[in-house]
């Protein structure tokens, strides 16, 4: 009865792990949360070429905002004898990013900006994912939709006509997705090509969708056929990758780590479970034939098997 058990154990465990592969989330791209993709630094300096404390005021308030929320905007003052200086500042997280890797994201990018930008009046740091931005009072704004980095894969999509295909169907999916998101971050993928687009918190539906087509023109114009591509307009932007040939081992932008610890998790718990199961077969023909018993310790690191007789134990040395 006890081997019967065994192999439906192991049938039931193998069945598990089947499901769970044939359900996992396709693996997105392999760029570090923390790489830099673009700055924007304004050509004016504050006075004497020093940020007034407001930054610091601004950079610690966002800092700790990105702990519970992925999207932040606020403004801070400082007052001197001589001036009164107010910066506004945001942060935007990809709609992907834990709570955890979300604030260190932000965290990053912040510290960045008199590293990046000195003491400019505004500064935009764009990392893979999250964006900082502070910028000060009465600065000149630009359209939502205005491109402000582009950048595009080498070579070609390997597929012709049939990779603009996959390509643009991908993209009409991030279009109608955008479309009905409230969050304005939708990821999708269609036979190979996996696809990214990401709104600032705050915009409607419509504007969001609006700008997430205007980057999908720019990026086939700019892009062509290239595998691989990144737009940022000042509200939206969107990024895709063609893997003809699977994605590269260790893969996974937004998915990595996701990915990671589903492999570690269902690889050590399918190891585990096969140990035990050996186990109690091996211990149901002992103790049938010999009367002992088999017993597991662990100690120092190691997992130590040692069989117990009927009237004198054996343990590991």
């Amino acid at each position: 009865m006890g081997i019967r058990r065994a192999r439906r154990f192991l049938f039931l465990a193998a069945a598990a792990v089947a499901v769970l592969l044939l359900h996992a989330p396709p693996p997105v791209s392999c760029a570090d949360i923390y790489a830099l993709i673009y700055k924007g630094c304004a050509n004016q300096s504050f006075p004497g070429g020093v940020a007034p404390a407001s930054i610091a005021a601004l950079s610690a308030t966002l800092s700790a905002q990105s702990a519970s929320a992925k999207f932040y905007k606020t403004s801070s003052s400082s007052a001197s004898t001589a001036t009164a200086t107010s910066v506004f500042g945001l942060f935007q997280c990809r709609g992907d990013l834990s709570a955890t890797d979300c604030a260190a994201c932000v965290s990053r990018a912040t510290s960045s900006w008199p590293g990046v930008c000195g003491a400019s009046v505004a500064a935009r740091v764009q990392l893979a994912g999250c964006l900082a931005l502070y910028e000060v009072s009465g600065f000149p704004q630009v359209s939502g939709i205005q491109m402000l980095f582009k950048t595009c894969g080498t070579g070609g999509g390997g597929g012709g006509g049939d990779f603009e295909m996959r390509r643009d169907t991908a993209f009409a999916a991030l279009e109608g997705g955008v479309a009905t998101s409230s969050g304005g971050f939708v990821a999708t993928s269609y036979q190979a090509v996996y696809a990214m687009a990401q709104c600032e918190g705050d915009l409607s539906t419509g504007d969001c969708s609006q700008c997430v087509t205007q980057a999908v023109q720019h990026v086939e114009v700019e892009c062509g056929g290239a595998p691989s591509g990144q737009v940022y307009l000042d509200k939206c932007y969107i990024s895709y990758s063609y893997y003809p040939h699977g994605v590269p081992h260790g893969g996974g932008a937004g998915g990595q780590q996701t990915a990671k610890t589903v492999a570690i998790v269902l690889g050590g718990a399918v190891g585990l479970g096969f140990v035990v199961i050996c186990l109690l077969f091996a211990r149901s023909l002992v103790k049938k034939k010999d009367g002992g018993d088999w017993g597991v310790e662990y100690r120092g690191g190691v997992f130590w098997l040692f069989f117990l007789w009927p009237c004198e134990g054996a343990t590991p040395p």
